[in-house]
């Protein structure tokens, strides 16, 4: 008990809280919030640059999803790609040339008179041997495969952006909601759901995808589960910086409260 009086007031014990916790944690915390808002932007872009295009138009919407999982099938891949997002990377009469190729049946004698020189020039610089991940266009067996009926995203393809989107976003968001913990003030009825709907949404999330890739009535669940997953996200990012750096830094409010012991 006299220990407790003689500690000086400067000292006095706070509880584990956003609010409360050193420069040293609020910088830590801080560091890795704003490094994950901007890699969660670039993630946005990168969806516009490449689902976003799927229709041909700048902009993400019902028919970019659709096309990107279940296909457009009424055509081939790679017609799909000229129009969508590879439209700018070739002049428009050479895109022309490849598309009237693709309908005219895909023929290797057309391909090596006309096609491949234009292939060559502007694709192969993306699409060689070292591509990658990324079709290898040098070869005319990998190219005739995509004349083909565009049925979307395979199945492999889904399996593998499967199970890398549930393991990385599913740590993103361990930790982000685990600065959010640390919280206070927050009615647990909002507190509750922001920690664990992201897990409920990035399911929904994926398992969308493989619906949509079966029936594309699906596709609107797709952007109801990113919305979802956007809304958690901004909405923990949002109450951590401003405890941390308004209640806890401009207006100089301290808070006792444990978060992790008590809510």
């Amino acid at each position: 008990m006299s220990d407790r009086n003689e500690t000086p007031v400067k000292y006095a014990y706070k509880g584990a809280n956003l609010i409360s916790f050193g420069l040293s944690i609020k910088l830590l915390f801080t560091g890795y919030l704003t490094t994950i808002a901007a890699g969660y932007l670039m993630a946005l872009i990168q969806i516009l640059f490449t689902h976003g295009m799927a229709d041909g138009k700048f902009g993400l919407s019902m028919d970019d999803i659709v096309y990107s999982y279940y296909g457009d099938r009424s055509g081939s891949v790679l017609e799909s790609k000229l129009n969508g997002s590879m439209k700018y990377n070739a002049p428009e009469q050479e895109r022309f040339k490849i598309i009237q190729w693709v309908r005219d049946g895909g023929d290797e004698v057309a391909y090596n008179k006309d096609i491949k020189p234009i292939v060559e020039q502007f694709c192969t610089g993306c699409h060689g041997a070292n591509a990658g991940s990324l079709p290898d266009f040098t070869k005319f067996e990998t190219l005739k495969k995509l004349t083909e009926s565009n049925e979307g995203a395979t199945f492999q393809s889904l399996t593998r952006l499967s199970h890398i989107h549930l393991f990385g976003i599913s740590f993103i968001f361990m930790f982000v909601g685990i600065i959010f913990s640390f919280s206070t003030g927050v009615p647990c009825k909002y507190k509750y759901p922001a920690i664990v709907m992201p897990y409920l949404f990035l399911l929904i999330d994926i398992a969308s995808w493989w619906l949509t890739k079966l029936n594309p009535h699906f596709a609107l669940l797709v952007f109801f589960a990113g919305a979802g997953l956007g809304v958690s996200f901004a909405f923990m990012w949002t109450v951590s910086m401003y405890q941390m750096w308004i209640l806890g830094g401009i207006l100089k409010q301290s808070d006792r409260r444990n978060a992790i012991m008590r809510d």
